[in-house]
């Protein structure tokens, strides 16, 4: 990202990162990459180095659902950050995040090379695989940080919709289910589903939004003004 401003992270202060693919490419082809990338965000977060994945366990729990949650060892670790959201799309990565060491958030991201390693050997390509700089942006009142809570966790809905942030949503109701069905973020534990509940530390923002209820509320009551905006679009047209 050439000519962008770097961030000076200060230790008790919260930053929406991003992470970006190089070219685009996807960074997760399949669920086994989706699943490693949550166990990366788990063992990075680490002033310690990073154990090998042979001590991580995954736990398949055949239930209603089918769901098959990720469980990880119990051991005593000391946080570079601390993970208020996060959502894996194809080809980018969002955080939000609240620095807990010196340096902390630096030392947490130059981790994620452990990740580029991992898909470059089972992809058998070489190279790159983010782009040399991840985005900040300092978070600085509470108004804005529900904004990024909202930005953060209807970023799937890109899946269904391009480009709907611009044009708006045809089906909200569709968004909205499809949102409580995709996995690869925080928003279904923020709902008390207890999808990666390890991941994240909830507590915080859950309180500012008013309770797990208004987290939802607040989520779809942003949707439906996208859906008005798609009507309006419409009608204008003809």
């Amino acid at each position: 990202m050439p000519g962008q401003r770097k961030v000076q992270f200060a230790n008790g202060e919260i930053y929406h990162i991003v992470i970006r693919a190089i070219d685009g490419i996807n960074l997760f082809r399949g669920r086994g990459d989706y699943f490693r990338m949550i166990h990366d965000l788990f063992e990075f977060n680490n002033l310690s180095p990073v154990i090998s994945t042979q001590r991580v366990f995954y736990h398949r729990n055949k239930n209603e659902t089918g769901s098959d949650p990720v469980s990880f060892e119990r051991r005593e670790r000391k946080l570079l950050v601390e993970i208020l959201t996060f959502c894996l799309m194809p080809n980018h990565v969002h955080l939000l995040v609240r620095q807990l060491q010196d340096d902390g958030i630096r030392k947490f991201m130059q981790k994620f090379g452990g990740y580029a390693t991992y898909f470059n050997k089972k992809y058998q390509r070489k190279g790159h695989l983010f782009q040399g700089r991840y985005g900040a942006v300092h978070v600085k009142d509470d108004r804005q940080l529900m904004t990024v809570f909202v930005y953060i966790h209807t970023n799937p809905i890109a899946i269904l919709y391009p480009g709907w942030k611009e044009k708006g949503i045809k089906d909200a109701e569709r968004a909205i289910k499809f949102l409580g069905e995709y996995r690869w973020s925080s928003y279904l534990d923020y709902l008390g589903a207890k999808n990666f509940p390890s991941i994240t530390n909830r507590d915080f923002l859950t309180n500012l939004m008013g309770g797990q209820n208004d987290c939802r509320e607040f989520i779809e009551d942003w949707l439906n003004q996208k859906r008005e905006l798609y009507d309006f679009e419409v009608v204008a047209i003809e």
